[in-house]
């Protein structure tokens, strides 16, 4: 299936200052950026063709993986000045580079690639900033098996924060951590059918106008998921996530974990430039 990736975003928060032009998909973890650590993640389960939905900052993304560096997370051998992979990350890749404008909604730049999507009647979206290790193979398998037009992972509140049960008199009747309450937060993975573009309009969003109005006629489903997730809104999400990646705590590297995977093969990158 494909990979609808959104990268285009400004991610305010993540930057450090006025001159830094760096989306947030680029924030370093360990030696590769956010948007690799993501796209390793669908291709461990045999997701290699990705549809890049570029804006702000674009050509620090391009330019990643036009030089690419496979001897930065791959073992080598360095033979009479010659370099000789012993394995790589993204030989089996196919990556669709799109301009889908700087100011663009999500909605609108998946709007944008549509074509990009070949008819394909089911397809994955990812904002290419949010990491976890989630089943992929069950949520599309589910999917795939229910009569929706799509589906999003959900996950309990992330908030450190306290909710106070008030009463008219300002007594605390009682106090509960956000974590705790019966709510799930929208998880950014998301399993699509064509069917979403019947409902964003022009300049839309695809959570609040596609999801909803598929939600309104019992059309989106959810798919609940406990374990890891972690998202890097901030810069002290992104340097948390870098720390543990230093110290071998990678959870989100189903990789490492179930075996080698995908795109382990050798090669190069295959890349084809797209337009909106």
């Amino acid at each position: 299936m494909k990979v609808v990736l959104f990268c285009g975003g400004y991610g305010m928060r993540m930057r450090s200052g006025a001159a830094d032009d760096v989306p947030k998909p680029m924030a370093m973890v360990g030696p590769r950026p956010l948007i690799w650590h993501v796209m390793r993640y669908y291709a461990h389960f045999g997701h290699t063709e990705f549809i890049l939905c570029l804006g702000y900052g674009a050509h620090h993304i391009t330019n990643f993986f036009l030089h690419y560096e496979e001897t930065a997370s791959n073992d080598f051998v360095l033979r009479n000045g010659r370099t000789e992979l012993l394995s790589t990350d993204i030989a089996s890749w196919t990556i669709t580079f799109a301009q889908t404008g700087i100011e663009s909604p999500i909605g609108e730049r998946l709007r944008r690639v549509r074509h990009r999507l070949d008819g394909d009647e089911m397809f994955l979206a990812n904002y290419a900033d949010v990491l976890t290790d989630a089943p992929l193979p069950e949520m599309i398998d589910d999917f795939a098996r229910r009569d929706a037009g799509a589906s999003m992972m959900v996950v309990p509140p992330q908030s450190s924060f306290h909710c106070v049960d008030l009463g008219e008199d300002g007594l605390v009747g009682g106090i509960t951590a956000v974590s705790e309450l019966p709510l799930w937060e929208n998880g950014g993975y998301f399993v699509l059918r064509q069917e979403v573009f019947d409902h964003i309009p022009e300049n839309g969003d695809l959570v609040t106008d596609g999801c909803a109005r598929l939600a309104k006629r019992g059309r989106l489903v959810a798919h609940r998921h406990r374990g890891f997730w972690k998202p890097t809104d901030t810069v002290k999400e992104r340097a948390a996530l870098d720390a543990a990646y230093a110290r071998g705590d990678r959870p989100w590297a189903v990789w490492e974990r179930d075996g080698a995977g995908s795109g382990r093969t050798g090669g190069g990158v295959g890349a084809r430039a797209g337009t909106p």
